[in-house]
């Protein structure tokens, strides 16, 4: 395999482990987020501070954590997933969804009360009016997904801890960065940079303009 062909292989690997771990955390962090948003309970200010307080949480520590979970003595070691593309998307899953449930939170709470009073005025059930209020939350929860991917797709402690950097099977842009810096490689580490920062732009520049068209669709 040449060069461009490995690095065309790793891109595609990170875009895939990484994409997968952003939407696992939105299927889950965004009903939690709604959840904590719109309900009051006892406990919730308490679990709001666990979420935002995780969102700083270093890549390093979570690793081992996993690491502990998956290797063969861990509760989860029967499953063998050490060392596998499934190990790395959960891994950067745990290490977004704080932040997803986070930003949804706050995008939530900061939506006027008024929106989902007019909503049960006007006939609205619980659900609708919660949906009323998702729609006016559609930057915010878009921010969330921009921050869970990028996140995801740029750590490195995870990767190293529950991935191996195993060639042609767990090896992503990062611990491909910090491989090929070790090796003195220091114009492919650049260039393999360059690559997971035009995929972060354009991750996000595709998702402002879906953003946009999901808005006009709403607002027709």
């Amino acid at each position: 395999m040449t060069v461009e062909q490995e690095i065309v292989a790793i891109t595609l690997r990170s875009l895939a482990i990484s994409g997968l771990a952003a939407l696992l955390a939105t299927v889950i962090g965004i009903p939690v987020g709604v959840l904590l948003g719109l309900k009051r309970f006892r406990g919730r200010d308490s679990l709001t501070g666990l979420f935002r307080g995780l969102m700083s949480m270093p890549t390093v520590a979570l690793g081992l954590i996993l690491y502990l979970v998956f290797s063969r003595n861990g509760p989860l070691g029967f499953m063998r997933l050490l060392y596998t593309p499934t190990a790395l998307i959960v891994g950067q899953a745990v290490l977004v969804l704080p932040i997803m449930v986070s930003i949804t939170t706050e995008t939530i709470e900061n939506v006027s009360p008024a929106i989902r009073d007019l909503a049960l005025t006007l006939g609205a059930d619980e659900r609708g009016a919660a949906a009323s209020v998702l729609r006016e939350s559609l930057g915010g929860i878009v921010l969330a997904l921009s921050a869970s991917f990028s996140r995801a797709i740029s750590e490195l402690g995870v990767a190293l801890m529950v991935g191996g950097n195993l060639e042609g099977i767990t090896r992503v842009l990062t611990t491909s960065i910090a491989l090929e810096t070790t090796r003195g490689e220091i114009a492919l580490g650049l260039g393999l940079t360059f690559v997971l920062l035009a995929l972060m732009i354009t991750f996000n520049l595709l998702l402002n303009i879906a953003e946009k068209r999901v808005r006009w669709w709403l607002w027709r």
